[in-house]
C-alpha cells in the first residue's frame, strides 16, 4: 500500500494520523540473507567407502547402516547445496588415509575437496605427518621433491584455504599459515577462523613441526576474532580440531558430549563467533552452548572418513551484518549409500586404478576379523597382532618386548573380502590402511622403573586414556579405580616379574620413541636402534605366521 492510501486508511479508521507517522523506522524488522554451511571434518583420504567399523554410522533411528565414500558424498553434499552455501571443512582431511590417496600425498583427496567446492578448512594434526613444508607444498602447488610429480603431472594446490591462527613459527611468532579468511555469499560477509588442538606437537612426529608453535585455541581465535571485527566482519565462524567424545550410540543431531577440550573452547571464545564447528575425535553430536557473555552459540562435530555432512541454516541480519543466532540450525546427514556422483565414481576408479597392482597383492591370511574391539582393560586383537610383529622385526636389535600406539592403528582387518581377492586374504593395500604412517621401528634400553612410569603414562596428562597394545610376552594389570600414576602393577616379561633396577630393550615405533602421544619416558632410553618401517614388520609377519587367527585378550588384566 502507499503511503497516501495508507495515511486515508488510517483517518477513515479512527486512527491518529500524527501517531502513525511517529511509529519509528526500527520497528521494522531488518532485512536477512539466508546462508547455508555443509561442513566436513576428518574425511583422511577415504575416496573409497572405508569398510569394517569405520564404514558405518549411527543413524537418525539409531541404526547402523553403511556410510562413506567420495561418491556418495559428493552426491549428498549436491543434494543440500543451494545458491547461498558454503562449504568448510575442520582439518584432518588428509593424513592417515589409504593407499589409493597417500600413494600419492593425498593429492587425489585434496583435488576431490576443491571439486565438490570445499572453500576454507582448519588444519588438523594430521595435515602435518608428512611435515609443514609439505604442506605448504599441498597449499600451494608444485612436484613432491622426492617422488616427483604424480600421473596428472604438477599439482597446482589447493583450491580452498588451510586456516591456522594459532600455529606460529619462528622466533617472532608469525602465522605459519593463514589464520583466517573471508567469503561473500548472498550479499553478506562471513569470517572463518582455523585452529587445531594445542596437543599437535605429543600427536605428531617432532621433525616435521620443527620451529613452529601451537598456541592455547582459544586465545588464537580471540585474537583473529578481533582481527576479523577491525575488518567489519560480524559473522564469525570458528573451524576447529579439537572436540569432545560422545555417549555410546549417539544420534546424528543429539548431543550427548561428555564435555572436554571441545566444549572449553566452544565456552570460551570471544562471543563475537557466532559458533564453532569441531572434529579430531572423530564424534557426531549439534550442540548448543553459552558463550562468555551467556548468549546461546551452536557446537557440532560430523563423524569422520566421509560419513557424516554437517549442515548448518542461518540468517544475517543485512543491517548488521552478524549472524542472527535465534534463526542457527543444525543438522548432521549421515553420508548413504543409496546415492552416487558419477564423475566422482568417475575420478576415484582413475586413481584406483593406478594403484591396483600394488593394493591388491596378496601378503597373507586371517581366519576371522582382525579388529580394534577393545577388552574391558583396553587390549585389542590387531593391537596384540601388531605388537607382536614389531617384536619379531626388531628381535636382530636386541628387543625383548613390544608396544604399539592405538592412535597408530587406522582400521580393521575384515575376513569377508572387499574386492576379488577372497574371504580371509589380506592385500597390501588393507595393510597399507592399517598403518599408513611409515613410522620406523625402533628399541631402546629403559629400566624396569621406567617402564613402569611408561605404563602410567597411559593416563597421566592425557584428555583420554591409551593404552599401549603389548606383545604377547609382556603382561601387566590395571586397576582404574586407583589414583592416576598408581594403576598398574604385576608387570612381567616373559612371566617374570620386572626388576626396577634391571634394563631392558623395548621395541616401539619413532612416534612413540620421540615421546608422541605424551609417552615421555620413551625419551629417557639409552641406546637407540632403529629398524624396519612398521608396515614392512607387519607384512613380514604376516608372510611367516599365515593364516592368523585373533589372539585371546588376555595381556592385560584388570578393568
Amino acid at each position: 500500500m502507499n503511503p497516501r492510501r495508507l495515511l486515508l486508511a488510517a483517518a477513515t479508521a479512527g486512527v491518529s494520523v500524527v501517531a502513525l507517522a511517529a511509529q519509528p523506522a526500527a520497528a521494522r524488522p531488518a532485512p536477512t540473507a539466508d546462508v547455508r554451511l555443509l561442513s566436513l571434518n576428518d574425511f583422511h583420504g577415504n575416496l573409497e567407502p572405508p569398510t569394517g567399523s569405520s564404514g558405518t554410522a549411527i543413524d537418525e533411528n539409531g541404526q547402523s547402516v553403511p556410510a562413506g565414500g567420495a561418491a556418495h558424498m559428493a552426491a549428498h553434499l549436491k543434494r543440500l547445496s543451494d545458491r547461498n552455501t558454503l562449504k568448510v571443512a575442520q582439518g584432518d582431511m588428509i593424513g592417515g588415509s589409504p593407499l589409493i590417496s597417500a600413494a600419492y600425498h593425498d593429492e587425489p583427496s585434496v583435488q576431490f575437496l576443491g571439486d565438490v567446492g570445499v572453500t576454507a578448512s582448519a588444519v588438523g594434526n594430521h595435515e602435518f605427518d608428512e611435515g609443514y613444508q609439505e604442506l605448504l607444498r599441498i597449499q600451494n602447488g608444485g612436484c613432491h621433491p622426492t617422488d616427483g610429480c604424480s600421473p596428472e603431472g604438477e599439482w597446482r594446490g589447493a583450491r580452498f584455504d588451510y586456516l591456522a591462527a594459532n600455529v606460529l613459527k619462528g622466533k617472532k611468532n608469525r602465522p605459519a599459515l593463514k589464520p583466517w579468511t573471508i567469503r561473500r555469499v548472498n550479499g553478506v560477509r562471513v569470517g572463518f577462523i582455523g585452529v587445531v588442538t594445542k596437543t599437535t606437537p605429543t600427536i605428531v612426529t617432532a621433525e616435521g613441526i620443527k620451529g613452529l608453535t601451537f598456541e592455547d585455541e582459544v586465545k588464537a581465535a580471540n585474537r583473529a576474532a578481533r582481527e576479523l571485527r577491525r575488518r567489519g566482519v560480524r559473522s564469525i565462524v570458528l573451524l576447529v580440531h579439537e572436540g569432545d567424545q560422545v555417549q555410546a550410540g549417539n544420534r546424528p543431531d543429539a548431543c550427548g558430549t561428555v564435555p572436554g577440550a571441545g566444549t572449553r573452547i566452544a565456552q570460551s571464545a570471544d562471543p563475537e563467533i557466532d559458533m564453532v564447528l569441531a572434529g579430531h575425535t572423530h564424534q557426531q553430536y549439534i550442540c548448543t552452548v553459552p558463550d562468555p557473555s551467556g548468549r546461546p552459540r551452536l557446537y557440532s562435530s560430523g563423524s569422520s572418513f566421509g560419513r557424516v555432512i554437517t549442515q548448518i541454516d542461518f540468517k544475517v541480519n543485512k543491517r548488521t551484518g552478524d549472524i542472527v543466532r535465534s534463526t542457527m540450525k543444525g543438522d548432521n546427514h549421515v553420508v548413504t549409500r543409496d546415492i552416487s556422483d558419477p564423475d566422482t565414481e568417475r575420478f576415484v576408479a582413475r586413481w584406483k586404478d593406478r594403484v591396483s597392482t600394488i593394493a591388491n597383492k596378496p601378503i597373507g591370511r586371517i581366519t576371522a576379523d582382525l579388529d580394534r574391539t577393545p577388552s574391558p582393560a583396553g587390549e585389542t586383537a590387531l593391537g596384540n597382532v601388531i605388537a607382536d610383529a614389531h617384536l619379531e622385526a626388531t628381535r636382530d636389535l636386541g628387543a625383548q618386548i613390544a608396544v604399539t600406539n592405538p592412535g597408530g592403528i587406522r582400521t580393521d582387518f575384515t575376513y569377508k573380502a572387499s574386492g576379488s581377492e577372497g574371504d580371509g586374504v589380506v592385500t597390501y593395500g588393507e595393510a597399507f590402511a592399517v598403518q599408513p604412517f611409515s613410522n620406523v621401528t625402533g628399541v631402546v634400553s629403559l629400566t624396569g622403573a621406567q617402564l613402569d612410569r611408561l605404563l602410567e603414562q597411559q593416563w597421566e596428562g592425557q584428555a583420554k586414556e591409551r593404552v599401549l597394545q603389548p606383545s604377547a610376552n609382556f603382561r601387566f594389570t590395571i586397576d582404574r579405580s586407583r589414583p592416576v600414576g598408581d594403576r598398574v602393577s604385576a608387570i612381567t616379561v616373559d612371566g617374570t616379574p620386572v626388576d626396577p633396577a634391571a634394563t631392558y630393550k623395548v621395541s616401539a615405533n619413532n612416534f612413540l620413541l620421540g615421546g608422541g602421544d605424551g609417552f615421555t619416558v620413551f625419551t629417557e632410553g639409552k641406546d637407540a636402534r632403529l629398524g624396519p618401517i612398521d608396515l614392512d614388520a607387519l607384512i613380514a609377519y604376516f608372510g611367516k605366521h599365515s593364516p592368523i587367527a585373533p589372539p585371546p585378550l588376555n595381556r592385560i588384566s584388570g578393568r
